[in-house]
């Protein structure tokens, strides 16, 4: 019988665990300190097995059909992939597809083993969402390849009670800061635009959520425009918008504006260092306190217009609040990346290196495990709301 190895027991890995060792796969949690991951399982009944994670033992335990599941930083992510085509096995991350990880695909087909990534939150549930209003928008009455498309998906998370930083962190800063010294590139009025800075970006963003619309500042992220292949974009479409970004709080570039300055002036090995400096001061004063309560949001809408007119609209979105079961971060990062690891034990995901997946039986299941699961997914037909 294969086993799932759960490397990393931090802060956005207790509910997947817990998920999954409720199954009847074996789980084994590795940690480089044993103490961090018996204190995850420890409310567990029963615990999963917990092991110091050492590469010499990690690859005599792993056999062929195991799935290893890297919870570690992205730098690991490929070391711990080919480790499991060594032995046979499949590996799933939350990460984005690295292209070391993407020169593994041959390899992994050939093997029949499955290397699956971004099944996370963002990126993860935003591409389920995706995946399932462009297929909603393909097999519908108001289809035309020459309507004018808008795509939008923002992510954020932030504290549930805004404090004055108007941000708090859940790990490590650096990957933020990080982000934020990289340029971006979307799609806006018709045309690929590419922004030097995320924050010369910001706009106001109208998010339609359960509870009614809230406003929240809103910017690109990364490079938006490979995601127009594989949320399967026709290319003849007329596509005005397509932007993946980021949601915060109302005030953030505000509070943020001197780190921008600074982020803006660094530059080689020793603009490195300060980033890293940077990143260790922003965690000692601006990561979450024990027990506060954490708050996601996430939205991804797709419009299309006829004449200026919109002639179909819908949107899914989420606002979940950290509770019992963990923070919302948490919950929603690694409940997907269990549904992954459940889908590769049932055979529902093709070999090779691949994202979150598009086929709508899947994407319908993994949407209605995570309501089953208490997180509360909501869509909606816009022109009718």
């Amino acid at each position: 019988m294969a086993t799932i190895h759960w490397l990393g027991a931090g802060l956005s890995s207790g509910p997947g665990i817990r998920k999954l060792a409720q199954g009847t796969t074996q789980l084994v949690l590795w940690n480089r300190t044993l103490a961090k991951a018996d204190a995850v399982v420890s409310n567990m009944s029963p615990p999963p097995l917990t092991r110091e994670l050492e590469m010499a033992a990690l690859s005599k335990a792993v056999l062929p059909g195991d799935i290893l599941v890297s919870m570690l930083p992205g730098t690991m992510h490929c070391t711990i992939a080919k480790l499991a085509l060594d032995k046979g096995a499949h590996f799933v991350s939350s990460s984005y597809i690295a292209d070391d990880m993407r020169e593994l695909h041959a390899d992994a087909c050939k093997s029949k083993l499955c290397l699956v990534n971004e099944v996370g939150l963002d990126p993860g549930l935003d591409h389920l969402m995706a995946h399932s209003l462009v297929y909603d928008y393909r097999n519908s009455a108001q289809f035309d390849p020459s309507n004018r498309l808008a795509f939008r998906s923002y992510c954020g998370g932030f504290p549930k009670v805004p404090n004055d930083f108007r941000y708090k962190f859940s790990w490590s800063p650096l990957g933020v800061l990080k982000a934020l010294k990289s340029p971006a590139r979307c799609i806006s009025n018709g045309q690929e635009k590419t922004i030097r800075r995320p924050w010369e970006a910001i706009s106001n963003y109208k998010a339609l959520l359960p509870a009614g619309t809230e406003n929240f500042e809103a910017y690109p992220n990364r490079d938006s425009l490979p995601f127009l292949a594989d949320y399967h974009f026709d290319p003849e479409w007329q596509v005005d918008e397509f932007v993946r970004g980021t949601l915060r709080l109302p005030g953030w570039s505000n509070a943020w504006e001197s780190i921008f300055a600074e982020i803006d002036s660094l530059e080689g090995p020793a603009g490195d260092s300060r980033l890293e400096e940077m990143s260790d001061h922003l965690w000692q004063t601006q990561s979450y306190e024990d027990d506060e309560q954490d708050r996601v949001v996430l939205c991804v809408e797709l419009r299309a217009t006829c004449e200026g007119k919109s002639v179909w609209h819908k949107a899914y979105s989420v606002d979940s609040c950290g509770n019992k079961d963990g923070s919302a971060m948490a919950r929603l990062v690694s409940y997907t990346v269990s549904l992954a690891v459940e889908s590769i034990l049932a055979g529902s995901i093709d070999p090779g290196v691949s994202a979150a997946p598009s086929e709508p039986e899947l994407v319908s299941l993994w949407l209605s495990s995570l309501s089953d699961l208490g997180e509360s997914i909501y869509s909606r037909d816009c022109l009718s709301a």
